[in-house]
């Protein structure tokens, strides 16, 4: 029985990633190659148009703020270029794209400046159709067979998987908080899961500075998701560590 596998990949943040953990995948997807690809979002920083630099000071003036909002675009695709090379090797056709509230910055910026070409909407700008990916608006939910795969922004809390569990009462799995956890809670139709599965964004606190050198708990990693005909799926999450990891026996350096 063949099943159907998915490569899942969280928070890269380009051009803030972790380049060896960003080598680390595309290596691990020219291995697994898999059937189809999820991108779950936050795949840019978008400092450029973030609301959080403009809470203490005035926004500059649109002429002064989009050169960089053009190189931040021609950075993400460069990042974009490096993984989607990985997926052309492996003949990997279905590609998704989740948005994430990073990605919805960017969105709200064209909203905000009506007058700019929609060539800076995400799907756009990041030339998703080219690219071959289905687009999916944030906030919305792909199912695929039993499991559910979204950003992971609308619940929170040191046990963000469970507060998932119990107000979607289904299995799902999200990126966004940038660590690994995962919960299991029984419904009366059997037991859902929820996995966090990380992050792919440099961690140091240079690229951090936002934190204020506060500890976090953060992780690299992404997941591999096999689908048995029946919709049900098993999870592998795998972890890089000091831009290695370990996959099915073979080591993996970034």
């Amino acid at each position: 029985m063949k099943v159907k596998r998915y490569v899942v990949t969280p928070d890269k943040h380009f051009p803030l990633a972790d380049m060896k953990a960003i080598s680390v995948v595309c290596q691990a997807i020219e291995i697994i190659k898999p059937d189809g690809y999820i991108d779950l979002g936050d795949t840019g920083e978008w400092s450029s148009v973030s609301h959080w630099q403009w809470k203490k000071k005035k926004r500059p003036p649109l002429e002064y703020q989009l050169p960089y909002v053009c190189k931040e675009i021609e950075e993400v695709n460069k990042g974009m270029d490096i993984i989607d090379e990985a997926l052309d090797k492996a003949n990997v056709e279905e590609r998704h794209f989740i948005e994430g509230n990073h990605e919805d910055w960017l969105n709200r910026f064209v909203e905000e400046n009506p007058y700019l070409a929609s060539d800076f909407l995400v799907k756009n700008a990041l030339k998703l159709k080219e690219r071959g990916y289905k687009y999916h608006r944030i906030g919305k939910m792909l199912k695929i067979g039993k499991l559910n795969f979204y950003h992971g922004h609308h619940y929170a809390g040191v046990q963000h998987t469970r507060n998932h569990l119990i107000r979607l009462g289904g299995n799902v799995m999200y990126g966004h908080h940038h660590d690994i956890q995962q919960s299991s809670v029984t419904h009366m139709d059997g037991v859902k899961s929820a996995w966090s599965i990380g992050c792919l964004k440099d961690m140091s606190s240079s690229a951090n500075d936002w934190l204020g050198n506060r500890e976090h708990n953060w992780q690299h990693a992404f997941a591999i998701v096999d689908f048995y005909h029946t919709g049900y799926f098993t999870v592998h999450m795998v972890q890089i560590v000091n831009g290695r990891t370990s996959l099915w026996g073979q080591v993996i350096k970034g």
